[in-house]
């Protein structure tokens, strides 16, 4: 086989492997496979939707302290192939994270965005402002909390081509 051959060959086996890495990688892993659903779907159908596993992210609206539970309601964005929200995208519905003991705002602030994997609960009538809604509730297998500005983290391709001056 050529040198040639054999470098050509090489340089394309790298390419391939730098263009891999460089993909968006999920961070979650459902141990089943979530309903394509949205909140706002399962909020119109909950008796459908009954034990179901959901992956969904959005925006944190508030968290609430309960006696032996914390919940979360969360404004619900698509997410990306990364599993990342999309806030730019429209809003999918609402829904609330039942996580089990005491959660920290310092650990789910107003306006942080998660990820999460876990199974409906059923659903819980609340009120925003005057109007009543229908929240599904959640009880998640894992919720993972983006750093702010995780949005703009996406990797960038720079090129350049550069001129050399030998001077003796």
């Amino acid at each position: 086989m050529p040198d040639a051959f054999r470098l050509s060959h090489c340089t394309v086996a790298a390419a391939a492997a730098l263009l891999a890495g460089c993909v968006a990688q999920p961070v979650l892993h459902p141990t089943a496979a979530p309903i394509a659903a949205q909140p706002y779907e399962v909020a119109a159908e909950p008796e459908r939707y009954a034990d179901a596993p959901v992956l969904w992210g959005g925006m944190i609206l508030a968290l609430d302290n309960r006696e032996n539970r914390t919940e979360v309601t969360v404004l619900a964005y698509p997410l990306d192939r990364a599993q990342r929200p999309v806030p730019g995208a429209p809003t999918q519905g609402r829904f609330i994270i039942l996580i089990p003991g005491y959660a920290d705002r310092h650990d789910y602030p107003d306006g942080l965005f998660v990820s999460l994997t876990g199974r409906l609960e059923g659903t819980r009538v609340g009120r925003i402002q005057e109007r009543p809604y229908v929240f599904p509730l959640v009880t998640p297998e894992h919720v993972h909390r983006w750093p702010p500005g995780f949005q703009f983290d996406h990797p960038q391709w720079h090129i350049g081509i550069g001129v050399g001056v030998n001077v003796r």
